[in-house]
């Protein structure tokens, strides 16, 4: 049975990257004794995989692991037992079997929720928000992406489905996944250099809130929450 596990990551874990928090995740699974699979071979492992792994001081709500179990525990019962065994900093939200013909949670990523504000003291000059009304009005958002095979300019501006600003906070909805990642961090970098400021690393807090499939068309879009893709086990 294939079963799909959302957790939130945040306070000091936000710290710690995403080979720790695979390394963790599998001595919670042997102190909760959920029957986890392992692959074959010399060297065996246990079959998991994680969807969009977060970035090193990011925080989220939305976070999600795909493991293999040789039978499974009601879905509340998982939850508790793992929630027993976790430090301060994950906490597991929900534990849901997937269907036999499910994509891995890597594979079905398709989109992301975002928070972003700027830390105290590194904010533009006041009315930055109206600015960014006006940056995001734009039909096109031109920067420069660097990858493997180098640097490449890139419009993000479709890569955007969402977004608006409340108070000190922008929401961002947008592409994620293989075929088009977007990280906020590169948004917001364009809109600094349109304020004539240079980004600083330490200047944003990201709270990454939801990751979700696309159920949809090519035509329209049907975005749904990873965990949605699966079903509550209930007691045996």
């Amino acid at each position: 049975m294939n079963v799909r596990v959302k957790f939130r990551k945040y306070g000091n874990l936000k710290f710690i990257g995403h080979l720790d928090v695979m390394r963790y995740f599998q001595k919670a699974m042997r102190r909760a004794e959920i029957p986890v699979c392992y692959s074959e071979g010399f060297s065996p492992h246990m079959i998991m995989s994680f969807a969009s792994p977060l970035g090193v001081g990011l925080t989220s709500n939305g976070e999600y692991m795909d493991v293999r179990v040789e039978e499974s525990p009601s879905s509340a019962e998982a939850v508790s037992r793992l929630n027993a065994v976790m430090v301060e900093g994950i906490e597991v939200l929900s534990w849901r079997a997937l269907p036999d013909k499910a994509g891995n949670a890597m594979a079905s990523v398709a989109a992301a929720d975002y928070d972003v504000r700027f830390r105290e003291g590194y904010a533009p000059e006041d009315g930055w928000q109206e600015r960014f009304r006006i940056f995001m009005g734009r039909s096109s958002v031109t920067v420069i992406k660097e990858g493997k095979k180098g640097s490449r300019e890139l419009d993000i501006r479709p890569w955007i489905y969402d977004w608006n600003i409340c108070g000190d906070v922008i929401f961002l909805q947008v592409s994620a996944g293989s075929a088009s990642n977007l990280k906020p961090e590169l948004l917001m970098k364009a809109f600094s250099e349109s304020e004539g400021m240079e980004l600083s690393p330490f200047s944003l807090m990201i709270h990454r809130r939801e990751l979700y499939a696309d159920q949809g068309t090519e035509e329209k879009r049907r975005l749904i929450p990873l965990e949605m893709l699966g079903e509550e086990i209930g007691r045996a």
